[in-house]
């Protein structure tokens, strides 16, 4: 033990001259752990497990070490660059695909995702909201809407007093409400984002509205004046490579003027445009700063406002920065609030970044919103005008979709909360809405083995593309495994996109790839993507997503027993939300193919499928070995829907074959899991295969979800659920940190966490919303 762990110190302190934190060691000995299904602890790590630790790291370290310092790119997972915890992200500006930015709940702009896939987590300091208050021709306060109190930009008023402002978000819209202390003035910041549900044009948008209400609770008018300041750039070493330059702005359209300031960034590499802008209307003053140093004391633009509400509003462009130089500018909205009085000023932030490629730099491609606003980069002033006169219907639109929810006496707050706030993900992303090319044929984007498929390449063509990544860290788009979780957000609001991204789906699974690819967790390797198998990703933003799917290298997902099941499930969910005969149509074949080959998962044809004693389901660090509760009730929901699809389609031939399976399978599966409580995590016998899985009731939850929750297709007993809820409430959920974080993916029965891989002991996200939709429904139904 001793030399183990000398050996263990010795190599997580340097790596080939790299420092390495030891946190990415060690999730790979746990991964190591998982495959032995064993505590993880560090009195158990003996030189037989060093060496095979040290194989799984040597091997990640390689794949780093050329990814990051040979090819210049991201790695999909990067475990020796962890992103720190930070509570300080509110509501992201933009719609879907076309980037977008967040702003912070104590007003910041903090987080930017305009790349492809790409993240910065920069707090740009010049990026703020400014207030001028004048009376009597005399400025009588001026502050920076914030509490910051920054190193540059001295000569501005910073540090604003928290105790005077309230942050509050509804997806997609926020509030920040400041009381100017000793003004007798109120101002509401209202932040609005087109995300609408099944509208297809607007929610594509790269915008962000702001809507000040003013209020002046004195007796004698005053002057407000709203200052928007941006930095031209992300807050990246990009924006001092040179080149960058700003222009203001008007646009007149069908009697709605806006004026501001375009902010031109011209990398070399995808080049963007930044706009900030306000709406003149009757008695609104609309002026602007076109060029400041945001690295200086910006006592420039700040005097400028400080004499008389206004900015000088120079004529023509800026001059190019120099390397080295960093520009910003700001536009600001002025009018005068009556006494006891009511006015609403309104600015805009817009950005154009229409043509992108990924990091292999193969295709160009064009995102949505320039189906409406044309791709030659010069969108912004429409952009912008646009939002600034549409965004009250937007609100209308919001307004009615979220309405019934919030209104509604029988819904507790925190579910309402829930509904919206947590669909920030699906825009934020890394989100991307991309346009097929002018010249694609149905081969393109269909495959060679994919001509069945008769509507992919209409519904991508009207529709286009639609892909987001599992995570901020785990970089990899449309992840299958996980998007099972997170699809009734597009297939209820946004059906066509999710209807599209299935189309991709299929049209992978019918193609391959014979690439071979060497997989970190054994060192063997394996064809990258085999025929009739559902992918894991539909690929890596640094290289060309679509074209080669498969990013993810830790396991071969060709021997997943979760993926081609939960393929299944979707299609008829999909169709029984839509009704898409056509879709359904297209896509029984593929469930025909993925189902069969899932078949020789079930080793000994009792109609249940085994795992295979490794990590072979989106629990890629969890082993189950034989029947599974996970995989094992996901297998009978999906043969369940193999019998109501055959049904409709009028297969009998099939409907046959998987009405037999389902009988056998119910029966084993009850036989094999069922405990007279729960169903154990497996049948293997081993010392954890009675763990207590908090998603063992996922074919539960999208049975009924899909509205098969009766006769034939009822094919789990309801006592049998409602004990097993019954039990994940009282062990997973209650008996974890006492209720207040979710539900644990493993609990033993004694009231213990299930060490025996690292994912076992954790919560995630996805699962618990669904353990928790679960549970409405069938208390729903108890109820009914």
């Amino acid at each position: 033990m001793a030399d183990s762990a000398k050996l263990m110190e010795q190599f997580e302190g340097t790596a080939h001259g790299h420092q390495v934190p030891s946190s990415g060691w060690r999730i790979c000995l746990a991964h190591e752990f998982a495959e032995k299904r064993k505590p993880y602890k560090a009195s158990d790590v003996s030189a037989y497990d060093v060496v095979k630790y040290l194989g799984l790291g040597m091997r990640y370290l390689r794949w780093w070490y050329r990814k990051t310092h040979v090819e210049k790119k991201c790695p999909v997972i990067d475990l020796f660059n962890p992103l720190p915890l930070r509570q300080i992200y509110g509501c992201p500006l933009g719609g879907f695909g076309g980037g977008t930015i967040t702003r912070g709940w104590r007003g910041e702009f903090c987080r930017w995702q305009l790349n492809p896939g790409v993240y910065h987590y920069k707090t740009v300091v010049a990026d703020q909201f400014t207030v001028c208050l004048r009376r009597k021709g005399r400025t009588v306060y001026q502050q920076v809407l914030s509490v910051e109190r920054p190193s540059v930009l001295q000569g501005w008023n910073w540090g604003y007093c928290s105790h005077y402002a309230f942050y509050h978000a509804l997806y997609p819209r926020a509030w920040t409400v400041y009381q100017l202390p000793g003004q007798d003035v109120v101002l509401t910041c209202r932040q609005v984002s087109p995300i609408i549900p099944h509208n297809y044009q607007d929610t594509s948008l790269p915008v962000g509205v702001f809507v000040w209400e003013l209020e002046n609770g004195s007796d004698e008018a005053v002057d407000v004046s709203i200052m928007l300041t941006l930095r031209n750039g992300m807050g990246t070493k990009e924006d001092k490579r040179g080149g960058h330059w700003n222009e203001p702005f008007s646009l007149e359209k069908e009697g709605a003027r806006v004026s501001g300031v375009l902010l031109h960034h011209c990398s070399p590499m995808i080049p963007y445009t930044l706009a900030i802008s306000a709406k003149e209307q009757a008695g609104t003053g609309v002026t602007h700063f076109t060029a400041f140093n945001p690295a200086g004391t910006g006592q420039a633009v700040w005097q400028d406002l400080l004499q008389d509400g206004r900015l000088d509003s120079p004529a023509g462009k800026g001059s190019l920065t120099e390397k080295g130089e960093v520009t910003a500018a700001a536009v600001c909205a002025t009018c005068t609030v009556p006494a006891q009085g009511h006015r609403t000023l309104e600015l805009g932030l817009a950005w154009d970044m229409p043509r992108i490629h990924f990091g292999s730099k193969e295709k160009l491609h064009l995102r949505r919103y320039t189906r409406y606003f044309g791709s030659a980069g010069d969108a912004c002033p429409a952009l912008s005008h646009y939002a600034l006169t549409h965004y009250e219907q937007w609100e209308e639109k919001i307004e009615s979709w979220q309405r019934p929810i919030l209104e509604s006496s029988h819904l507790p707050p925190w579910y309402k909360s829930a509904l919206f706030n947590e669909l920030y993900f699906v825009a934020d992303g890394g989100t991307l809405w991309l346009e097929l090319p002018p010249e694609a044929c149905a081969e393109d984007v269909q495959g060679p083995a994919g001509a069945g498929l008769s509507q992919i390449f209409p519904v991508l063509r009207e529709y286009g593309r639609f892909a987001y990544l599992e995570g901020q860290e785990y970089r990899m788009y449309n992840t299958y495994d996980v998007h099972f979780y997170a699809s009734f957000a597009l297939a209820m609001l946004w059906p066509k996109l999710e209807i599209s991204l299935q189309y991709d789906i299929a049209a992978a699974v019918l193609n391959e790839d014979t690439q071979p690819r060497l997989y970190l967790m054994n060192g063997q390797t394996a064809q990258v993507k085999l025929k009739n198998v559902v992918p894991h990703d539909i690929g890596d933003p640094e290289d060309e997503p679509w074209q080669r799917v498969n990013a993810y290298l830790i396991h071969d997902t060709a021997g997943w027993k979760d993926l081609n099941l939960k393929f299944v499930l979707q299609v008829y969910r999909d169709y029984y939300l839509t009704q898409d005969t056509a879709y359904l149509q297209d896509m029984w074949p593929v469930c025909q193919a993925v189902m069969d080959l899932e078949l020789k998962f079930d080793t000994d044809d009792d109609g249940l499928i085994e795992n295979s004693g490794f990590a072979d389901q989106t629990y890629d660090a969890w082993v189950a070995t034989g029947a599974s509760a996970y995989c094992g009730s996901l297998w009978l929901a999906a043969v369940c829907v193999m019998c109501k699809v055959a049904g409709i389609v009028g297969d009998g031939e099939v409907l046959q074959k998987y009405s037999a399976i389902r009988r056998k399978g119910a029966e084993a599966f009850e036989r094999l899991l069922w405990n007279g409580k729960y169903y154990n995590y497996d049948s293997s016998g081993g010392p954890f295969s009675s763990t207590v899985m908090s998603d063992q009731c996922a074919g539960q939850w999208f049975l009924r979800a899909s509205g098969l929750d009766h006769s034939e297709f009822q094919v789990f007993p309801r006592s049998h659920i409602l004990s097993a809820l019954k039990t994940i409430f009282e062990l997973n959920v209650m008996g974890f940190a006492n209720g207040t974080m979710g539900a644990v993916n493993g609990m033993r029965p004694d009231g213990s966490l299930d060490t025996s891989s690292l994912q076992s002991s954790e919560a995630w996200v996805g699962v618990v919303y669904a353990l928790a939709a679960t549970m409405i429904q069938e208390v729903g139904v108890a109820r009914s």
